[in-house]
């Protein structure tokens, strides 16, 4: 595992800590204190890789959006004619907010109040759906639209889902708006009897999670973890996982470690985190000791290829 990709893994931590933070003080009172210390990344790792809040923000508004559009593109909505590539994307936008009420927040409601780069992020996804929901005027219905049609018809869906989601104690999927917000969106493009028997329709299957398993929000591959991912762990967990019934002195040798006290202290630190079991017999008989990676252990280097893997495929 090379250090950019341990950075690749900081930075989720981070969003995921952003969202986590927002849920707990609000997007207001949410500082880079706050988020540091919830994902247990240093400040100076922070600011290695955002500017200020806001980018790092900014950055959740975009790994939501691109979390959404993987799911989309596992439902195959990019081989279907534009009627059902909006009755899909709709459906399957519905369900992730359901299924993710952080991300959900941060997506409608933080990013209609913040400023600079989470503003331009905003106008960013927005004109993206918008050209998706333009389309629809290539049909012969849609013929009499124009381009300030699909920005109505997204002001309007995003002002609905806005309201429902700020009812407070309802918890009420927005699955059950899908008929009527379709209706909005074809409408203009297709007309009345088209749209009522699109309406009409049972709803779709809910669209495949890309999440990794154990972690929702897709963000934080350590999610629950209480610890510091450096590179030396990672290769540490890596190696053993490889190579199951590793001495100290391979440990070290994964990690890049000179110094054997050094090595000893980090193994003990994930053996106590209960990510590594000594299955030797170790130093009470002068043998050396034989490391393997727990059931935990072994989830949370899963999860950490995962998550690269992933990010290399978007790259």
């Amino acid at each position: 595992m090379a250090h950019g990709q341990v950075a690749e893994i900081q930075r989720s931590r981070l969003l995921a800590a952003a969202v986590a933070a927002i849920e707990r003080v609000g997007y207001e009172r949410t500082t880079v204190a706050q988020i540091t210390a919830h994902a247990r990344v240093s400040r100076r790792t922070f600011y290695e890789l955002f500017t200020n809040r806001d980018e790092c923000i900014a950055a959740v508004l975009q790994s939501t959006a691109e979390q959404i559009q993987d799911e989309l593109k596992a439902a195959g909505l990019q081989d279907v004619a534009w009627c059902e590539r909006m009755r899909l994307g709709l459906w399957g936008i519905l369900c992730f907010l359901d299924r993710e009420p952080g991300l959900a927040h941060v997506l409608v409601f933080v990013a209609q109040r913040g400023s600079g780069s989470v503003l331009a992020e905003r106008e960013a996804i927005i004109h993206q759906l918008a050209v998706l929901v333009d389309e629809g005027r290539t049909g012969k219905a849609g013929g009499g639209c124009s381009e300030l049609t699909a920005q109505g018809v997204l002001g309007a869906t995003l002002a609905i889902i806005s309201a429902d989601l700020a009812r407070q104690g309802q918890h009420k999927p927005l699955t059950r708006l899908f008929g009527e917000l379709l209706g909005i969106i074809l409408l203009p493009y297709l007309g009345s009897t088209t749209t009522r028997r699109e309406q009409a329709r049972p709803a779709p299957s809910p669209p495949p999670a890309t999440a990794s398993p154990g972690h929702p929000t897709g963000l934080d591959p350590l999610a629950g973890l209480q610890m510091r991912l450096t590179y030396r762990t990672a290769r540490i967990l890596q190696g053993i996982g490889s190579h199951p019934g590793a001495s100290n002195r391979q440990a070290a040798d994964y990690a890049g470690i000179t110094d054997q006290g050094q090595v000893s202290k980090l193994l003990a630190r994930l053996e106590r985190l209960g990510l590594l079991t000594n299955t030797g017999a170790g130093q009470l008989r002068g043998e050396p000791n034989s490391w393997q990676l727990t059931s935990k252990g072994q989830l949370v280097t899963e999860s950490i290829h995962a998550h690269v893997s992933h990010k290399r495929r978007a790259a």
